[in-house]
């Protein structure tokens, strides 16, 4: 993978958020992916967002496995912690990583091949562990590097760019991670920048495992007709079951919302979420309702965005372990250290 970095002029009128940085400061190298490719538009959304949320670049880790998607990291934030993984382990990685220091804040990028094929086991545990993460899923159908092969993701009958159709079952990343029990779901389009922000914004806030799945055409190996991750295909049949505008605490509302169509859900760490329902029927914090929702629009064609459910209430995996707020990796030795004495009740234990 070759790398190139940006050269550093910028206009000087460029907005700053609190911390004094620009956009341009949130930037990485220069993008090696192909021209048009959705995934770089996800990269200007998650540039975007912790601009705005105004994240200091060295307590963002950013964790990837392998991939187009996993190639993202490399192009945002570049003065952040960094760890290209291996193919389908980016969030045992981050596990180990999050397990040591709980003060950062983590943001893993992976793909549909990457996530629900050879990493679907890891991507389960991180869902089970309630591990405090943004996890996106940069999702186009196929397998970019290797010449577009389907992935799990594709729907039944999509067309190839050569060969026959897909005729195995897809696995639904948002209905997988709802069964499961995630406690922040949102689903997207990578042209869709005004939605995604705030969802990507929400999900790093979100005090346990947040999945943002991104339908992310590939120009090259799935943007054509017959596809079902094609940029035509994804804004004919994309539905949105909410707009979505996320308000930091203690800062006036500036989102103009009619009356009686604003719901604020309060995250643990005190921001909040501010959604407009487009469904008057749909309750995002009913895991009943959503999975029929989601089915229902399925059969009918329709790809459901916006933010799908949020669960405020479950722990995340270090409250359920009752770890101490000190991260692990700052903590003196002989804290760490139990010492002989206790090492040798322990032991004693499996004898």
């Amino acid at each position: 993978m070759s790398y190139i970095a940006k050269p550093r002029v910028s206009h000087p009128g460029l907005p700053k958020n609190k911390l004094g940085l620009t956009t341009r400061d949130y930037e990485g190298t220069v993008s090696t992916l192909c021209a048009g490719c959705g995934h770089d538009s996800v990269t200007a959304a998650i540039i975007q967002a912790v601009f705005e949320l105004d994240v200091e670049p060295h307590m963002l880790a950013k964790m990837s496995g392998i991939g187009c998607s996993s190639k993202t990291p490399a192009y945002f934030v570049s003065q952040s912690h960094g760890f290209n993984s291996v193919h389908g382990r980016m969030p045992s990685v981050t596990t180990g990583a999050n397990a040591a220091n709980r003060d950062l804040m983590y943001i893993g990028v992976s793909g549909d091949g990457d996530s629900l094929s050879i990493g679907v086991g890891q991507f389960v545990h991180a869902i089970r562990r309630n591990l405090n993460m943004c996890y996106m899923i940069e999702n186009n159908g196929v397998y970019g590097l290797t010449k577009g092969q389907f992935s799990a993701s594709a729907d039944i009958g999509s067309l190839p760019k050569k060969g026959l159709p897909n005729q195995q079952e897809p696995i639904d990343p948002v209905s997988t991670a709802l069964s499961l029990g995630a406690t922040y779901i949102g689903r997207s389009f990578s042209g869709d920048k005004e939605q995604l922000v705030p969802l990507i914004k929400g999900a790093l806030m979100h005090d346990g495992f947040a999945l943002v799945d991104v339908i992310s055409p590939c120009v090259t190996f799935n943007d054509h007709e017959g596809s079902t991750k094609s940029y035509a295909h994804t804004r004919q049949f994309y539905h949105h079951v909410t707009d979505m505008d996320y308000i930091p605490p203690a800062e006036e509302i500036k989102a103009k919302y009619a009356e009686g169509e604003a719901m604020p859900v309060e995250l643990h760490d005190g921001s909040t979420i501010m959604l407009r329902k487009v469904d008057d029927e749909y309750d995002p914090t009913s895991r009943a309702a959503a999975f029929k929702y989601l089915r229902d629009h399925f059969n009918a064609g329709e790809i459901t965005t916006g933010l799908l459910y949020i669960n405020k209430e479950r722990r995340e995996m270090h409250d359920l372990m009752g770890n101490v707020d000190t991260p692990l990796a700052e903590l003196p030795l002989d804290s760490l250290n139990p010492g002989s004495t206790e090492l040798r009740k322990i032991l004693k234990r499996y004898a």
